[in-house]
């Protein structure tokens, strides 16, 4: 009987299906700061370890920080954003460095 359903008084239906529409999640940058007192080399060293860049890939951020003043590490959920930012600035803390990192939504 057709493409739709029986009712009992003989009529067709069809049946409805709402489709729920799922928003994707912000994403955010998390952004390193240039200082005058952080060596090069841990900033590597950071980008490498908390941001699983290539040792190429973290020299290029690196530089972008230390002639731009700022560089971006990656674009995130703002979860994954900040635990990275929070890393970041942990890791140079125990390393007594002023190393500054900071997100911003995209």
């Amino acid at each position: 009987m057709g493409d739709g359903q029986n009712d009992d008084d003989g009529r067709v239906g069809v049946s409805v299906q709402a489709r729920t529409m799922v928003k994707r999640p912000s994403m955010y940058r998390v952004l390193m700061l240039n200082d005058d007192y952080t060596p090069m080399e841990f900033v590597v060293h950071v980008l490498e370890r908390i941001f699983n860049k290539s040792h190429d890939e973290a020299t290029e951020i690196m530089l972008k920080v230390h002639h731009r003043g700022v560089g971006v590490c990656g674009v995130f959920t703002f979860e994954v954003a900040e635990t990275k930012a929070g890393q970041v600035m942990d890791l140079a803390r125990r390393n007594q460095h002023p190393l500054q990192c900071t997100i911003e939504k995209e």
